[in-house]
């Protein structure tokens, strides 16, 4: 029966021997479950959940064929009959829910991030300084082996299918892309030679298992990088991948190392779809579009207008597992959804912890969380409405307590409300409220706008328990002239409180500092468009030359902006390891300047004075904007305690470092479900 709301997306689609109940698909994760030492029930649990929400197929975080393509030490090698018992479980999970689910089968390459690296050629990654040892010829064979072996066991371990990793930089990119494949025999030189490997995998796998196993192949829709394959190489690779037995083909964009952004905040929505788009006009076999496609309606206009047959979503699903029945209910408001910040996926995994999710910190942590109820019933006051005392507020009328929100503004939100006045973060925050307005109205809590929460009035109360959010305050250094008509808080910035002027200098380099500035040097027309952010980033989508770059186009800015900080590290050294180099990028070519390893002597009506280096420096600035950290607002918690009343803080108001939404949402998430 047609969806009544999304018809096309959630409409059943048949790849290979295997028909999917709707055209979404849950991408490849890497959550680092699989090296924490009770990883089958958390794995079974992770991908259970969004089987039980409503996903038509799964694909599972990356696994090796072969000890020396593991991504590190540890990490998943599906390579013998003694390995099935940890995938069984999962597989058991994803079908109990209705879902399939598919294999991801990963050879890292020059990425691996362990001693036995290998590659198409001795050569180091630009992010890793590892040197890979070049395989020989038998050891290539030998490896198109193991990717045989490896299927052939997922096969056996119940998976309905496989994907290919060939995206992304990963071994099979290595061999196709003459960036990394120097050989001068036959699995190099020539085009033919280049694409012979993954062709050759291809091949091999079907011919050991059959008909009956889903055949998916990742490709690098485009590389964004120098020595990348051009549009028209990509169509012939893809075009021989067909003919050597795939079903389906699933997009990836850029290599790891690509100086274009592909999957952050600032990127807009499906900016990539053109990339999907064009391999399928080449092939037979349905098409999957990937990167930035985080809400029902985007994704159901990709399909329905023949973009592509199906749409990959991979950390939407770390925002919300329901996000299928969600959409297919018309519940589209309550989707969670994913803000592309990274800071709780890959900032995780790229420090070697296990990933979660900003917006829903249970992801990957479900068995932290059993649906048990409370044993008691309480009366909960929650102070405060940013994130932190939304997600406990919220959480805690979820599990069934009475729950009072108290916030003194006239609106929900804190400081997430500051995030979406940042350009580039408007949409995707503004979502985040949205979902935590419909949240609250549907949990029954009770929310007192415009209401300053005294401590007199709660210790009088008579609450089980009360909850301190109430977030930071801007701290305020010290120095001469801090009082001059020149100086503002950047809350007065952000907030269109203060008039700023043509020269700008901003004491601080977090990300609030850097945040300012974007805000600042902005052109004024708001979110960006598909068209202008290729230009921006210089990217051609008709991939004419290698990798698909092109000039980059210089971006309209205004103002004069200097960043300083007393420290004499790296400025943005504290911003998100996966975007830090986005802002830092954007604006260098704005013409934002930074100073390190100051001291503010003082703010007269010449501007900044200030030493670096033993020398005095004047920075003639016309607006001196403070972002020099901020200090925990717990005011309330401390007038509540003189009275005799204990509340517990949470988020800024507990611990203040920058604005920090993980962390508070985890905080008062956690709190919430630990009130029994």
């Amino acid at each position: 029966m047609q969806n009544a709301y999304y018809p096309v997306l959630l409409s059943p689609i048949q790849i290979g021997a295997h028909a999917l109940r709707n055209r979404v698909v849950m991408g490849s994760l890497h959550t680092r479950l699989e090296n924490e030492p009770d990883a089958i029930p958390r794995l079974a649990a992770f991908y259970g959940a969004r089987a039980q929400g409503g996903v038509g197929l799964i694909i599972t975080g990356g696994t090796s064929p072969n000890f020396a393509g593991r991504v590190e030490d540890g990490a998943q090698v599906l390579d013998g009959v003694d390995k099935l018992a940890e995938h069984i479980p999962i597989v058991q999970a994803a079908h109990a829910g209705g879902a399939k689910i598919a294999l991801q089968v990963l050879h890292t390459g020059l990425y691996a991030k362990h001693n036995e690296i290998v590659g198409p050629t001795a050569m180091r990654s630009p992010i890793n300084p590892r040197l890979a040892r070049e395989l020989s010829s038998a050891e290539i064979e030998q490896t198109i082996e193991d990717y045989a072996t490896c299927a052939a066991l997922a096969q056996q371990a119940g998976y309905d299918g496989i994907e290919i990793m060939g995206s992304e930089g990963y071994l099979i990119t290595q061999f196709t892309a003459s960036r990394t494949n120097k050989r001068t025999d036959q699995w190099g030189g020539s085009f033919e030679n280049r694409i012979r490997f993954p062709v050759e995998v291809v091949r091999r796998i079907r011919q050991r298992v059959g008909a009956d196993l889903m055949l998916i192949f990742r490709i690098s829709a485009i590389d964004l990088v120098e020595g990348g394959l051009t549009g028209d190489e990509i169509n012939r690779l893809a075009i021989e991948i067909e003919k050597a037995g795939i079903d389906a083909i699933n997009t990836g964009i850029g290599w790891h190392e690509s100086t274009v952004p592909t999957i952050a905040t600032s990127v807009p929505r499906g900016a990539f779809v053109f990339a999907a788009t064009r391999i399928r006009q080449v092939v037979s076999v349905p098409v999957i579009a990937s990167n930035r496609i985080n809400m029902p309606d985007l994704a159901e206009s990709i399909v329905a207008s023949g973009q592509a047959d199906m749409v990959s979503l991979a950390r939407p699903f770390l925002a919300d597992p329901d996000f299928v029945a969600k959409a297919a209910s018309g519940r589209t408001d309550e989707i969670n959804t994913c803000i592309a910040c990274n800071q709780a996926c890959l900032d995780m995994i790229f420090t070697h912890r296990v990933a979660s999710c900003l917006v829903n910190p249970k992801a990957c942590h479900e068995t932290e969380f059993p649906d048990t109820p409370p044993r008691a019933l309480r009366r909960i006051a929650v102070v405060g409405s940013g994130p932190a005392g939304l997600a406990c507020a919220t959480t805690a009328a979820d599990r069934g307590h009475r729950v009072d929100l108290f916030e003194a503004g006239d609106q929900i939100g804190g400081q997430l409300n500051l995030a979406r006045r940042i350009p580039g973060k408007e949409q995707e925050f503004s979502e985040l409220l949205r979902y935590f307005d419909k949240r609250l109205k549907n949990s029954g809590v009770q929310v007192h706008l415009g209401v300053t929460a005294e401590a007199g009035q709660l210790a009088a109360a008579g609450y089980d328990r009360i909850v301190i959010a109430t977030g930071i305050r801007p701290r305020r250094p010290d120095f001469p002239g801090i009082d001059h008509p020149k100086v503002v808080s950047y809350l007065d910035v952000i907030l269109g409180r203060a008039t700023v002027g043509e020269r700008v200098a901003i004491i601080g380099t977090g990300g609030i500092a850097y945040d300012v500035a974007e805000l600042l040097t902005e052109a004024g027309h708001g979110q960006q468009d598909v068209k202008e952010f290729l230009a921006l980033w210089g990217v051609d989508p008709a991939i004419s030359e290698s990798g698909g770059l092109t000039r980059p186009q210089p971006e309209p800015h205004r103002r004069d902006v200097t960043l300083l900080q007393r420290s004499h590290a790296k400025p943005g050294a504290r911003l998100g390891k996966s975007t830090g180099w986005i802002h830092r990028a954007r604006l260098s070519g704005r013409g934002v300047k930074t100073v390190s390893g100051c001291t503010y002597d003082r703010v007269d009506d010449a501007g900044l004075h200030y030493t670096c280096d033993g020398k005095q420096h004047l920075l003639q600035a016309d607006t001196v904007i403070l972002c020099a950290g901020q200090d925990p607002d717990d005011r309330l918690a401390g007038a509540l305690a003189g009275r005799g009343a204990q509340a517990e803080l949470i988020g800024g108001a507990r611990l203040a470092s920058e604005l920090d939404a993980m962390r508070a949402i985890d905080e008062g998430t956690r709190l919430a479900w630990s009130i029994d």
